[in-house]
């Protein structure tokens, strides 16, 4: 008797220690699925298809922070290009000071107000003169906040009599403000905007504007 029960204990304890491993498998199985479609659900929403000329193409997504260098250059690009490419239009100017505005803080709207009180926009209307930019480089240090940026580039001012090269170097620190607009898609701010050299590269080739 005590042999059969001895027998019935043991059978139990099997069965408890089988029906234990079997309940965490389960857990672990379930996890390991909920883990996955989650994973799934996450690439496939980085996955963006764009219809372009009738074919259908696959994009991907990512965050800001992979390509965080790569923003920062064009943020700091575009705003210098709607800063310095001006045409001899009043109108123009205005609007594309209006687009560079969005872009820095009030040390731009300060460049922007001493350069117009200096009356240069008015010489530029007034000798039918083109304003261009080329960026050359731009140096980045994303290793503080604010990020710090020195820009180095060329200045072309072109007229029917002769055109003018500028050495052009700017510098600053660009804020994250954390919000994507029209105005603003990367979402960064330039802080502390100053003009460190603004030198002709052919000075004798031109009068002064």
């Amino acid at each position: 008797m005590f042999k059969q029960l001895k027998n019935i204990d043991s059978a139990f304890q099997h069965i408890k220690k089988f029906s234990i491993f079997f309940l965490l498998a389960n857990v672990v199985t379930i996890c390991f699925g909920i883990y996955k479609f989650c994973e799934v659900i996450r690439q496939e929403r980085q996955t963006v298809h764009i219809l372009y000329n009738g074919k259908v193409l696959e994009a991907f997504a990512s965050d800001k922070k992979s390509n965080l260098e790569v923003e920062l250059r064009d943020h700091i690009k575009t705003f210098h290009q709607y800063f310095f490419n001006l045409s001899p239009d009043d109108k123009a100017i205005k609007a594309s000071m209006a687009k560079a505005l969005y872009l820095a803080d009030q040390s731009a709207k300060k460049a922007f107000d001493n350069l117009k009180e200096q009356g240069y926009y008015n010489n530029l209307i007034s000798a039918n003169i083109s304003q261009e930019i080329t960026i050359d480089s731009t140096r980045l240090n994303i290793n503080q906040y604010p990020y710090t940026f020195i820009c180095y580039a060329t200045q072309k001012l072109v007229r029917a009599s002769s055109t003018v090269l500028r050495r052009l170097v700017t510098q600053g620190t660009v804020r994250d403000l954390n919000i994507q607009t029209d105005n603003n898609p990367h979402g960064f701010l330039i802080q502390n905007w100053e003009t460190v050299l603004n030198a002709d590269l052919n000075p004798k080739a031109h009068e002064p504007i």
